[in-house]
């Protein structure tokens, strides 16, 4: 419903576009998924995280990562570079999602919300994880010490791009922690969304939507 340049189903409620426009967004995608409700955060950056039993409303708190044991109740982390992160731990009943930038990497956002969903009843060795589409590791040009400041924290995170200057692979850096962990199964949607027109991408475009990855327990 959203004009461009946000006009490819823009999910995100803060970066310019029509309100109603990004309502009607929500809402046309969660009844394609059979979803009534949706819990969205103001994402922040940070490595805060919080257990959910229903949506915030119109003034969501400041967190980047929620989980919940509510079937039925939709999960979203929105994107557009950085990465959405989702868990689920189905014997447990408990499902999670984060949104994984470069500050939200280097604070531990996701091995946060790994740790609220074990203390739970979930186990990490029995979750699955999904790492969605972000801004890859030749294509994240950051100044030298940038770099530094985040491979001192997660050396993983270390890269070149193509034209041999730095980088950051923050999908090599949340692979690493998703696995020291102790995840035990961790799949990728490995596209980059500076080089995939159909994604949403800060760097690429500038003024920008945002996509989202979703995370639920299915109703018995």
């Amino acid at each position: 419903m959203s004009a461009a340049p946000y006009d490819t189903r823009n999910l995100g409620g803060a970066c310019g576009d029509d309100p109603a426009a990004v309502a009607a967004n929500r809402a046309g995608t969660a009844a394609e998924f059979g979803l009534e409700r949706v819990v969205f955060m103001r994402q922040v950056h940070s490595a805060d995280v919080r257990y959910v039993t229903e949506p915030f409303g119109d003034d969501p708190p400041p967190l980047d990562g929620v989980c919940t044991d509510v079937p039925g109740l939709g999960l979203a982390a929105l994107c557009a570079d950085c990465a959405p992160v989702l868990l689920a731990d189905p014997a447990a009943g408990l499902v999670g999602a984060a949104h994984s930038g470069r500050a939200g990497t280097v604070s531990g956002v996701v091995p946060a919300l790994v740790a609220e969903m074990a203390a739970r009843g979930a186990e990490p060795g029995r979750m699955t994880a999904l790492i969605g589409p972000m801004a890859c590791g030749s294509c994240y040009e950051v100044p030298e010490e940038m770099r530094a400041e985040v491979t001192a924290v997660v050396p993983e995170a270390w890269s070149i791009t193509r034209h041999d200057t730095p980088a950051l692979d923050l999908r090599a850096a949340i692979n690493s922690q998703l696995a020291r962990a102790g995840v035990g199964e961790v799949t990728h949607d490995t596209r980059c969304t500076i080089e995939s027109p159909e994604l949403f991408s800060h760097r690429r475009d500038g003024v920008t939507g945002r996509f989202a990855g979703y995370v639920w327990l299915e109703r018995d």
